[in-house]
């Protein structure tokens, strides 16, 4: 059978760096294949040749038997690969909010009535009528069923997830490339789009996932690429294989795949204190009351959507909330009411963003900027405001060396590194003045399992040197291996709470779901 996609001998190179060497391997028509590795392996940028956003300097790649690279000929753009049956959801969605589903799908490869055909393209009428009658038949044959008619920023992620893959099949893709698909979906909406694509390859088409969560590799995938360093390590079926062995290939050394349990949290004083805490807003909060103690980690555990980002916003931005809540926040023992978030972390807070693209890195900027973003006017980088260059770079140096940084490099803008790599500038600036409360938001949301064991190993770290925690992340398994406690939010309030060893996946899932009990 002749394969839907081979790559032979593809190398690619940035800067005088090695993304991709040598990298050859098959994938099969009317199959899911997973392509896994470290943050930084090389997966992605394999990827974004088949989808033409890069041009190899060697080698080639076919579609179904046919070549596309080499000398001869070469996709110069997305276009190309979009013509030729290709397409990709990327980890970040390239939607427009304000605009419906339908227009979201539409643009780009708009339908004019033929009865303006006699009009410059710019000037006809969009049909959207005869638009959304192959877009009907396309969502019955698949199972994606979508409301036309809603705008983007009041679905849920999962069915925006839905939209970008219903954009691929409005334009006919038979090779999907689907870039870490769950990072952002709960439970749930994992399984719906799970069952989406095995339905896409009995229908035909090929699917290829770039992900990192290996449980989730083998329920589904048929076959398995490993990447490392640059290089293809490893390729399995997925009847033959298991996570341990994966991980390992993944790693090139053993992985503990979840962090052992930490010994009875030594509490103390209260570094947050909810008090009757709501706030006004689309998703709001109401009447949240907890607190979260020094020496232990109290997970909040719920679908998106249910009032974990409005609780983020009235701890870290209590000034531009203020005649919005009610209620009382303290944060080490002072009211947060009226204060700017640079004040609330000057009393000891370290945050990990949800986004760290959105509200913790300045892409544009070296990692040694982002090394020192927030923390340009403390010792020892500042003295009487005058910068210490040579200081912050030993600083930034013991911080790669420290945190593994990848690539080791100060002068290395943010936005050519990893997802994980970048997630580690964050971590290593926030824990560079061992914070006495630490908000940890989604903190291992599209990394890999190497960082993701490094992370866990340092959030357990300032556990156990005496700092409170408070992890909101939507990984059950994150919450259950790492909180003291757990609580459960749903529809802005806190539902259940569960101390350690209580909780089960399905407990949590029902009180995710709004079950009482």
């Amino acid at each position: 059978m002749i394969p839907a996609v081979e790559f032979r001998r593809l190398n690619k190179s940035f800067q005088g760096v090695h993304a991709n060497v040598d990298i050859s391997f098959k994938v099969m028509k009317g199959t899911i294949h997973a392509i896994i590795g470290e943050n930084g392996a090389g997966k992605s940028t394999a990827m974004k040749m088949l989808y033409g956003t890069y041009q190899p300097d060697q080698g080639e790649i076919l579609i179904h038997g046919k070549s596309w690279g080499g000398k001869s000929k070469s996709w110069t753009s997305p276009l190309d690969a979009i013509r030729s049956g290709i397409g990709m959801v990327h980890q970040h969605f390239m939607l427009s909010a304000p605009h419906t589903a339908l227009d979201n799908i539409l643009l780009g490869v708009e339908t004019s009535h033929p009865f303006f055909s006699f009009l410059p393209k710019s000037l006809r009428p969009i049909s959207r009528v005869q638009a959304q009658g192959k877009l009907d038949q396309i969502a019955d044959q698949y199972g994606l069923k979508v409301d036309w008619s809603a705008k983007v920023e009041n679905l849920s992620v999962g069915i925006q997830q839905r939209i970008e893959i219903l954009k691929l099949l409005y334009r006919d893709a038979e090779i999907l490339i689907l870039d870490e698909p769950t990072a952002v979906l709960t439970p749930q909406e994992t399984s719906e789009l799970f069952a989406q694509l095995k339905k896409l390859c009995q229908l035909g088409k090929t699917v290829l996932i770039i992900t990192h969560k290996l449980k989730e590799v083998m329920s589904i995938a048929d076959h398995v690429t490993v990447f490392r360093a640059g290089r293809v390590v490893g390729e399995r079926e997925i009847s033959e294989t298991n996570i341990e062995e994966l991980a390992t290939l993944m790693v090139g050394r053993k992985v503990r795949l979840q962090a052992d349990a930490p010994p009875p949290p030594q509490v103390k004083e209260p570094v947050l204190e909810l008090s009757g805490v709501s706030l006004a807003a689309r998703h709001g909060l109401k009447n949240v009351s907890f607190q979260v103690k020094a020496g232990e980690i109290v997970g909040i555990s719920g679908v998106e959507g249910n009032g974990q980002a409005e609780l983020l916003q009235v701890l870290l931005h209590p000034k531009d909330h203020a005649e919005s809540m009610t209620g009382e926040v303290k944060v080490l023992g002072k009211s947060t009411a009226g204060m700017t978030t640079e004040q609330v972390k000057e009393l000891g807070v370290g945050v990990i963003p949800d986004d760290r693209l959105r509200d913790g890195l300045l892409l544009d900027r070296p990692v040694r900027d982002n090394f020192l973003l927030g923390l340009q006017r403390r010792k020892p980088f500042s003295r009487a405001g005058i910068l210490s260059y040579s200081k912050l770079s030993k600083e930034v140096s013991r911080a790669i060396e420290e945190y593994d940084i990848r690539p080791p490099l100060q002068q290395a803008k943010a936005s050519l590194l990893s997802g994980g790599n970048q997630q580690k500038i964050v971590i290593a600036r926030e824990f560079k003045y061992s914070p006495k409360f630490l908000i940890a938001s989604q903190p291992t949301r599209g990394v890999d399992v190497g960082a993701i064991e490094f992370i866990h190993k340092r959030i357990l770290k300032a556990r156990q040197e005496g700092s409170g925690v408070l992890l909101i992340s939507s990984e059950l398994d994150e919450i259950l291996a790492l909180s003291d406690r757990i609580l459960v939010m749903f529809d802005g309030r806190i539902l259940a709470e569960f101390k350690r060893g209580e909780a089960t996946e399905q407990a949590l899932g029902l009180r995710m779901g709004g079950a009482l009990s």
